[in-house]
């Protein structure tokens, strides 16, 4: 028997020029840049991983850099991150975000600050969840105080081209319904941490994939025989789901679902962060060690930003 899904393990969204986007993740946000790798399906095209200060499994954001026309958030996409930040912080996010378009608001019990990054990318902060922030969470402190640092993700909005189906498969996996207003209806896994799913039941308009959208969600599997049993699951009820993969540092199953979300299971993960050097150079997967130099040629080169506490 399957085992029910504890949460998020990390969203992959489209980035363009990756170095505005190192910028904002790591100089702006304050996440951790964890692993400077390439895409499995693309090896001349980077794959960013940024997280708390321990690569933890719901902390984690990736991004593919493909630069050229911005995407358009629409049906069927996850429509914006939310990452969880403590009690009390928010004023200093706000001035901290100024110049990228925030906006306060509140949802259920929940204080939100809305902002996009340098491609578009819809983003949140939230307080006031009392199961977004994890004991276990390692905040990363180099360029925010610990006091105001992202703990981790609090949860991802989905809007789906049928919220009816895209339920079903929230339910399938493992969420309960526990609240809704208006037209946002939330779900929530029963982890320690990212847990939180929230479907959009209203009109939208069909997104376009592109820098600025969110590419997938992918969430939490206890074991590699897991995956295997959720792969024959979902392929038994008719669903369009990978092959088990190899993700170097995960294994993982891609599974879209009849609402047109993408969802990825994956098992926890292991070396995302690799010392001092996180980040700091390219690393590949042992297949891709042969082609480094054709690799590197083709990649744009990368730099760190600075690490005064701003």
């Amino acid at each position: 028997m399957v085992s029910d899904t504890p949460g998020i393990h990390h969203v992959t969204a489209i980035a363009g020029d990756p170095q505005p986007n190192v910028d904002f993740y790591t100089g702006v946000l304050g996440l951790r840049f964890l692993k400077r790798t390439v895409n499995h399906e693309d090896r001349f095209a980077y794959h960013l991983y940024y997280g708390d200060g321990a690569g933890s499994a719901g902390s984690v954001i990736t991004f593919f850099p493909y630069p050229g026309d911005d995407g358009r958030v629409g049906k069927p996409q996850p429509s914006a991150v939310a990452f969880a930040v403590p009690e009390g912080s928010l004023d200093y996010w706000l001035d901290r975000l100024a110049n990228h378009g925030v906006e306060r608001t509140t949802r259920f019990d929940e204080r939100v600050v809305r902002f996009r990054d340098p491609d578009g990318t819809p983003l949140e902060l939230v307080t006031g969840d009392p199961t977004a922030v994890s004991s276990s969470a390692a905040p990363w402190t180099a360029t925010v105080p610990e006091e105001t640092a992202i703990r981790g993700i609090q949860g991802v909005t989905l809007l789906s081209a049928d919220p009816y189906a895209t339920a079903a498969t929230l339910e399938t996996l493992g969420f309960d319904l526990v609240a809704q207003k208006g037209d946002r209806v939330r779900y929530r896994a029963q982890g320690d941490r990212a847990g939180v799913l929230d479907l959009l039941d209203t009109e939208s308009a069909f997104g376009r994939e592109g820098p600025g959208t969110i590419h997938h969600v992918a969430l939490r599997v206890g074991s590699e025989a897991e995956l295997f049993e959720w792969h024959d699951l979902f392929r038994e009820r008719g669903y369009d789901v990978s092959r088990v993969k190899d993700r170097h540092y995960y294994r993982s199953v891609y599974v879209r679902e009849p609402g047109g979300i993408l969802f990825e299971l994956a098992t926890e993960p292991t070396g995302l962060v690799s010392g001092p050097k996180a980040g700091r150079t390219l690393e590949l997967p042992p297949w891709f060690e042969e082609d480094r130099g054709t690799i590197e040629s083709q990649l744009p080169p990368l730099s760190m930003p600075g690490s005064t506490i701003g």
